[in-house]
């Protein structure tokens, strides 16, 4: 088991200091030419592998380019182009019906907004949050995915469990320029070390500081159960 800093503070800049090292390169690992694409993409991705969801948007991107022509297709034809992602039935209709609204009340242009955003349909704090940084360069949050969720709970950075709860205790002690490289560093270092099922503490530049590190820690705090 790992002994945390003092302070959340100076636990959360440890940990930023070593992720950064570790993975100077870090960012989103989503691929789009456009903002429109970025939104589609980041709907496909819940619940899914980001390298399912390129695999898939590789050709629906060139099947489908404007809001007006994912609103206009067909439900059976989006489902069916999108049928090797989870819950590819819903996604289909989240991604015609936010397109449909894209086309109608903003002019074809993906909203610039955190409220805009959010009413479109498929579209949570998290999507919006993606678009808004990556599509807009607008940072005013901080994506929290399951390996956010996951490795701030572990690392003992916070004890909440919905992921708008966790965002804002990270908001109060992640310093705002690093808000964005945040997200992206924690999904790194949790596909690369810190998996859900068995994370390698061996080969954690963060063991030391980590409550949930085994083999001393009996508890995964990310969970709760005991290892």
């Amino acid at each position: 088991m790992g002994t945390p800093l003092d302070t959340r503070d100076e636990q959360v800049a440890a940990v930023l200091d070593r992720l950064y090292e570790e993975y100077p390169d870090s960012t989103i690992s989503l691929n789009y030419s456009n903002r429109l694409e970025l939104l589609i993409a980041v709907i496909l991705s819940a619940q899914c592998t980001d390298e399912r969801v390129n695999k898939v948007c590789a050709d629906l991107f060139e099947t489908y380019e404007t809001p007006e022509e994912y609103a206009n297709a067909p439900q059976e034809e989006l489902a069916e182009a999108i049928n090797s992602i989870t819950y590819y039935n819903n996604k289909a209709e989240y991604i015609r019906s936010a397109c449909a609204d894209i086309a109608e009340k903003h002019d074809g242009e993906v909203p610039d907004t955190m409220s805009e955003l959010t009413e479109l349909a498929g579209v949570g704090r998290k999507t919006a949050n993606v678009v808004l940084q990556h599509g807009h360069d607008v940072v005013e949050g901080i994506v929290v995915d399951t390996h956010v969720q996951r490795l701030t709970r572990r690392l003992g950075i916070t004890e909440a469990e919905s992921p708008t709860k966790i965002e804002r205790d990270l908001l109060d002690v992640v310093p705002q320029s690093d808000w964005q490289q945040f997200t992206h560093l924690m999904i790194d270092h949790g596909r690369a070390v810190c998996t859900a099922r068995n994370p390698d503490c061996d080969d954690c530049v963060l063991a030391d500081i980590c409550p949930s590190a085994k083999p001393d820690a009996d508890v995964d705090l990310a969970s709760g159960e005991a290892w």
